[in-house]
């Protein structure tokens, strides 16, 4: 079910994850490494994208130590922790961590979850991750390590269950009434009951359904199986693409397959991944990019859309991506972040919305409001 340009506003993320997507970040001048692991760092970060209205940033997280080259950095700390902390000192802008299904449970994530979304009042996503690798399974030790199929199938029932854990409060279950004593309406608490494969859970959650009913659930859809799972759970959908007409494919993919599991295409944002390495010339962008290489020691293999050059060529680019359909929005991922989150938020962000692409203020309160998506019902207050 193709699509030609999208008429709402462009939505665009930015990835915050290490010191920025190019494994060398760190070791530049100015990358402040001796903070990664400094939360007011993040919280400087954040208060950055969101001075560009952008409409949320990602934190990545696995269960395994990044790869190693050269020194690149090791360790990260736990994403939905960290989102917790962001969320009391930030506003507008969406907070979406990674959380793995593979050795995790899924009452555990629908809390974690939940509570960022009750503490930013409402700006909580989930970007749903799995795990392959044996020294992930070895970490845990209460499995072996699975293929890519049984991962993503595990997860796609974890996603099942998170969001009937959402859903198994009511909006109005909390009655609060001190003169009567009673907290909660037992009658608007539910049972989940799920008897799957995997998982067998009763329920309900003891965290009240989230302010946005069901947090935007985002999904890496660069395989056959992560794509199927896409398309039936995902709200955000990111996919790598190295040309528009590439993207154009995918994004067109994407939504047929949404459209083929019984959903609205309409109802799905598909992000194309964008590293960018930004400098005042052309030359300037590449000598940056040189640098980084020459620390690494390789050459930068994004497999994705990858610009070097000025705030204005990446605008260019976004544009004319957009005109063509080619996406929803692009999850930025700056190679540096101590130098280019600065030039996406002053110099790409006022030229996207000078060309009427780009909002100018944020739409309301929630991630769901910045996404335009709507708020969903209730699964088991629509059949009491």
């Amino acid at each position: 079910m193709s699509d030609p340009r999208p008429a709402r506003s462009l939505h665009l993320g930015v990835d915050l994850t290490d010191a920025g997507a190019h494994p060398a970040a760190w070791r530049t001048v100015g990358s402040q490494a001796q903070r990664l692991f400094d939360t007011k760092r993040l919280v400087e970060l954040v208060a950055t994208a969101q001075r560009g209205l952008l409409d949320l940033v990602a934190l990545d997280d696995a269960f395994t130590l990044q790869p190693g080259r050269n020194g690149s950095v090791r360790g990260r700390l736990d994403a939905a922790l960290v989102a917790s902390r962001l969320a009391p000192r930030s506003a507008g802008i969406g907070l979406v961590p990674t959380v793995t299904t593979t050795h995790t449970e899924p009452f555990h994530v629908s809390k974690a979850i939940a509570t960022i979304d009750h503490v930013s009042s409402g700006r909580a996503g989930w970007q749903v991750g799995w795990s392959t690798t044996p020294a992930e399974a070895a970490a845990f030790g209460r499995k072996g390590a699975q293929d890519e199929p049984d991962a993503v199938a595990e997860a796609d029932e974890a996603v099942e269950v998170v969001t009937r854990l959402w859903d198994s409060w009511e909006d109005d279950a909390e009655i609060r009434d001190v003169a009567t004593g009673r907290f909660v309406d037992r009658e608007k608490l539910h049972y989940v009951d799920h008897e799957g494969i995997r998982f067998a859970v009763k329920g309900p959650s003891i965290t009240p359904r989230p302010p946005q009913g069901q947090p935007p659930v985002v999904v890496r859809a660069d395989t056959p199986a992560s794509l199927d799972l896409a398309a039936r759970r995902a709200d955000v959908v990111r996919v790598r693409a190295a040309t528009r007409d590439e993207a154009v494919a995918l994004r067109t993919q994407v939504r047929d397959a949404a459209a083929d599991a019984g959903r609205d295409p309409d109802a799905l944002r598909v992000l194309v991944d964008a590293y960018v390495v930004i400098g005042d010339t052309r030359a300037s962008a590449q000598a940056r990019l040189d640098l980084l290489e020459d620390l690494e020691g390789v050459s930068w293999d994004t497999d994705s859309l990858t610009h070097v050059g000025t705030a204005r060529d990446l605008a260019v680019t976004v544009e004319e991506w957009a005109h063509a359909g080619a996406a929803d929005g692009f999850l930025l991922r700056p190679s540096s972040l101590s130098t280019d989150l600065d030039a996406i938020v002053d110099g790409v962000v006022p030229l996207l919305q000078g060309a009427g692409l780009f909002r100018t203020a944020y739409p309301g309160t929630t991630l769901r409001d910045t996404l335009g998506l709507p708020l969903p019902t209730n699964r088991y207050a629509a059949i009491a």
